[in-house]
């Protein structure tokens, strides 16, 4: 958890306006939720890993009994947590406010959210998410919206050639069937699947092995990863998506995915099926939330070899708590990746103007000055003179002014130069 100088603040709050204006640009409109969750809807086995690493609140009122009596179950002391993702608590909240919102609901939710991390660099335990979410659409419309307005605010950043890597969990599902999985080893067959761009195909078979996974599975997976492959471009379409699936992948899967690229391809005004489409289909593509049931996706950048951003669908976390099951699938930008990533942002402001006086200035004076400024639109600080002026300004133009002018008594009319 971090503190942010001014000229940092100022620097993330220019960041996020940009994503809000794009955001808000392709349709979306921006809730705001609390920052704590009732325990059991946060540890309602919807959210992975993620649900170890919430911090949870003590109840209020305890007293020394009472605590001795909940040692054997933690649980009991506590009924509220922080939340560690935007996602459940959306779901909540269209829940709650169904009634209030149109049948396809477009969100926008940017606020920080809470993981009892091992801090290092790019993971904090207090960090900004920027979601996107669209509720009451199971349509490929809905990822197509969230792909082409994620792809347009990365560019709007100046982060050009971002991709996006996209599978579906009802594919990933469909290929550790066909290779003989059991069910009930999926979810660990999946976090190990998920290492194969880390350890490799040898690495992902050993694993497995390691993790009793049935062993004839195994060796199909392993022949399927070593299985020749023709080396002939591919554009994202059918074509491509059934080249690196088992035979017989389900036909509605492969319908859904194609829609999305068809569309992209539509919005980013390419000519011809074979257009520059910035999705890449990624079989082995597993995403950790337990609440996935459709498409996932993953935001990329040529410059960074991690992901900025990902998502996907969840259209059964509403009904746990609405009764009835509304499709709802959303993407969010890693905010903290991105941020470091972003150069030469500037500040929308006309003016930024530090008025640096004598001590001996009447306070009305400096203050009137400062208003005509300020009505003209521009951003005004006061600084004494020091003795030493250049630190001063140095500092001034380190917190993002750009222009200064020395008051003096019964100064009418101030004369400004730029700071260097």
């Amino acid at each position: 958890m971090r503190d942010f100088l001014p000229a940092d603040k100022a620097r993330r709050e220019r960041v996020l306006a940009v994503i809000r204006e794009r955001y808000r640009a392709h349709g979306f409109d921006e809730i705001e939720t609390p920052v704590v969750e009732e325990y059991a809807r946060l540890h309602a086995g919807i959210g992975g890993d993620n649900e170890k690493l919430a911090y949870n609140v003590l109840k209020r009122g305890l007293d020394a009994d009472a605590i001795r009596a909940a040692a054997e179950a933690p649980a009991d002391l506590t009924d509220l947590g922080l939340r560690y993702d935007l996602t459940v608590p959306l779901a909540r909240f269209y829940a709650s406010n169904r009634g209030q919102l149109p049948t396809v609901f477009r969100s926008i939710q940017m606020a920080p959210v809470w993981r009892a991390e091992r801090p290092q660099k790019g993971r904090y335990r207090q960090f900004v998410q920027c979601d996107i979410d669209v509720i009451g659409d199971a349509s490929a419309r809905a990822e197509a919206e969230l792909v082409i307005a994620t792809l347009d605010t990365v560019d709007a950043l100046g982060l050009e050639g971002g991709t996006i890597r996209i599978n579906d969990r009802r594919a990933l599902d469909f290929m550790l069937d066909s290779f003989g999985f059991d069910p009930s080893e999926r979810p660990g067959v999946l976090i190990t699947i998920d290492k194969l761009d880390k350890i490799g195909p040898e690495g992902v078979a050993a694993e497995l092995r390691e993790r009793g996974a049935t062993a004839s599975a195994v060796d199909a997976f392993e022949a399927f990863l070593r299985r020749p492959m023709t080396m002939e471009y591919n554009p994202y379409g059918e074509r491509q998506i059934r080249k690196v699936l088992p035979d017989g992948a389900p036909d509605d899967v492969v319908a859904h995915l194609v829609g999305i690229g068809e569309a992209v391809l539509a919005a980013r005004g390419a000519s011809s099926p074979i257009g520059d489409v910035p999705l890449v289909f990624d079989p082995f593509l597993v995403r950790g939330m337990g609440y996935y049931t459709g498409t996932i996706f993953e935001l990329a950048h040529p410059s960074v070899d991690y992901s900025l951003g990902g998502g996907g669908r969840y259209d059964g976390m509403i009904g746990r708590f609405l009764g009835q099951e509304v499709p709802a699938v959303g993407f969010s930008i890693g905010f903290e990746r991105i941020v470091d990533l972003v150069e030469g942002l500037e500040d929308a402001d006309a003016r930024s103007v530090v008025l640096v006086h004598d001590r001996d200035v009447p306070v009305p004076e400096l203050i009137a000055h400062k208003a005509a400024l300020v009505g003209a639109g521009a951003r005004v600080r006061l600084e004494q003179r020091t003795k030493n002026l250049k630190a001063l300004l140095e500092r001034s133009a380190a917190d993002g002014y750009t222009e200064f002018a020395t008051v003096a008594p019964g100064d009418a009319e101030l004369e400004f130069k730029a700071l260097d």
